[in-house]
């Protein structure tokens, strides 16, 4: 009897809140939003994490609560962000061009024409860390060895099977071609598990750096004819150099090759959600900056330009010109 009359006490003081004009219970009110990214040791869960962040720390004004999802990657994002069960995602700019056209890994399922973008973040140079003691000096070098593709659905694997075809291999040219998620490839390589691994990361990456520091893992160049025409027929990718001396036993400048971290959504999501995202990046963008290294460098009216192949999505569209950056 005495539970009964507390529960019905605080629903009454509930009900008379909203009629004294205190407004619906706050978790009424709330929007719930997820944001896909990838591996936890990558630079995509902590751009995911450092949004969420600020964007929750006003929730109570604008109702939305932002959580983040350690995903497989940028295909997998899309992939579910089209089927409705993400709201945002992490990609890199190649696959955010392939979905919204319907080329490439998205060819069977074709053009996701409600694929819209919101901005881009870090550079993504691909990566290739190799074994101290595997004898390999240039990406060619792995023929016949233990190498990590990645895993199925990321953004890292579609990319590495395009170097591919590009070079006239196949995963068959590899002694293993092995599908190890991000978090797992660094311990695997220190273990002489594989020879080598490919990987589309911010810099600096603790999944780079845990390798290099704690088994002398070596950073391999990716260049070459197969890179030139990748770099040449794609808009979407640019040459890129990994600094000398970032990584520890590592001192010269490594070159390669590489894309755009972007967030993407879909016209599904409202444009007022969008809108609020947005604006808790860009009226914090000092505060971001400084949550992870790899955002050190980022310019606003770069991030609203570069790498975008979707359309802006219109919540978007009405902050950036707002700013005057449209």
């Amino acid at each position: 009897m005495t539970r009964f009359v507390s529960l019905t006490l605080v629903a009454a003081l509930a009900l008379g809140l909203v009629l004294a004009g205190g407004g619906v219970p706050a978790g009424a009110q709330q929007k719930f939003i997820t944001i896909g990214t990838g591996g936890v040791t990558g630079v995509y869960y902590a751009a995911g994490g450092a949004i969420c962040r600020l964007l929750n720390k006003d929730r109570k004004a604008h109702g939305i609560r932002c959580s983040v999802e350690s995903t497989g990657g940028s295909v997998f994002n899309i992939n579910t962000i089209r089927a409705g069960e993400l709201d945002f995602g992490l990609a890199q700019s190649d696959w955010q061009f392939h979905a919204y056209k319907g080329t490439s890994a998205f060819k069977d399922r074709g053009a996701f024409g409600e694929l819209r973008a919101v901005f881009s973040v870090h550079p993504e140079p691909f990566t290739v860390l190799a074994r101290a003691e595997a004898g390999v000096k240039t990406f060619a070098d792995f023929k016949g060895k233990r190498f990590n593709v990645g895993n199925p659905g990321s953004g890292t694997r579609a990319s590495m099977e395009e170097l591919l075809r590009t070079m006239g291999w196949t995963l068959k040219d590899f002694a293993l071609a092995a599908e190890l998620k991000a978090d797992e490839h660094g311990a695997a390589l220190c273990d002489n598990k594989i020879d080598g691994f490919y990987y589309g990361v911010g810099h600096p990456s603790a999944n780079i750096q845990d390798p290099t520091t704690a088994c002398g893992a070596r950073l391999v160049p990716v260049t070459g004819p197969a890179v030139d025409k990748l770099v040449k027929g794609n808009p979407f990718y640019a040459y890129a150099t990994i600094p000398g001396g970032l990584y520890k036993n590592n001192p010269e400048p490594t070159k390669t090759y590489g894309v755009l971290a972007t967030m993407v959504t879909s016209t599904k999501v409202p444009a007022d959600v969008v809108y609020q995202v947005v604006k808790a990046l860009f009226d914090n963008f000092d505060e971001f900056k400084k949550l992870h290294p790899a955002f050190a460098h980022l310019e606003p009216k770069d991030m609203v330009r570069n790498g975008l192949s979707a359309p802006l999505h219109d919540g978007a569209v009405k902050y950036y010109k707002e700013k005057g950056w449209l």
